[in-house]
């Protein structure tokens, strides 16, 4: 049993993982950020409705933003709780399956709305 005074080490297995885990969900991350910006950027410079539905759209996106934030924070929560590297293994797994499902749902939700914007506009425009 090792003294009070020591150090715990984090085996360099553990760390890679954990940090492969956090590197997966930046990259989700980032990726869901630069379609919701580039789904707003497309809106600009339009009549005040559609910039209203642009703001609206943004704000939906940074509310997904947050929530995926959250996630990435429980799983680094639930990583450093881990038993072991199966145990691991099984969080990150479950974590980026869940994510992808998530992601896919925001960007569809966003998709629908920038659909039902674009065709708003253009139908005031007629």
């Amino acid at each position: 049993m090792p003294n009070p005074g020591e150090r715990f080490e984090v085996p360099q297995e553990m760390r890679a993982f954990a940090e492969k885990s956090v590197e997966q969900a930046r990259q989700a991350f980032e990726s869901f950020i630069a379609t919701a910006n580039r789904t707003v950027s497309m809106f600009e410079g339009q009549a005040e409705t559609t910039r209203k539905g642009a703001k609206d759209l943004g704000e939906r996106a940074m509310t997904f933003a947050q929530r995926n934030i959250a996630s990435s924070f429980d799983l680094a929560e639930k990583m450093v709780r881990a038993r072991d590297v199966n145990e691991m293994v099984k969080l990150q797994t479950e974590y980026v399956n869940e994510q992808m499902k998530i992601l896919t749902d925001q960007a569809k939700e966003l998709g629908e709305n920038s659909a039902r914007m674009a065709k708003d506009a253009t139908q005031r425009k007629q």
